[in-house]
């Protein structure tokens, strides 16, 4: 399982294919929370995920689909777009520096 030093995070990626506006919802939320940790934030299709990014987020049903186009990169999987433990998770270990494991 790939991990990640929370400091090293540079760009976040928030994979979907629901196209309903969710991943743009949570990438502006996450965009607050991140804003001091010069974290790059972005949404983008599954199929699709940038090169340089350093983490991925992802609805837990596409998990398993996002973990096959996300390479080597960690890809945490959430329930809910807004209060999911795991991405309070990631925002923690970004803050502080810590280790997440994809």
């Amino acid at each position: 399982m790939p991990s990640i030093e929370g400091a090293q995070v540079r760009k976040l990626v928030i994979a979907c294919d629901a196209g309903m506006g969710s991943s743009v919802l949570m990438a502006n939320q996450l965009k607050k929370r991140l804003r001091d940790n010069g974290v790059t934030i972005e949404h983008s299709p599954i199929d699709a995920i940038p090169a340089d990014a350093d983490l991925v987020l992802t609805h837990t049903k596409l998990a398993d689909r996002t973990r096959a186009h996300a390479g080597d990169r960690p890809v945490v999987a959430f329930t809910d777009f807004i209060g999911d433990p795991a991405v309070d998770g990631v925002v923690a270990a970004i803050h502080g520096g810590t280790t997440i494991d994809g």
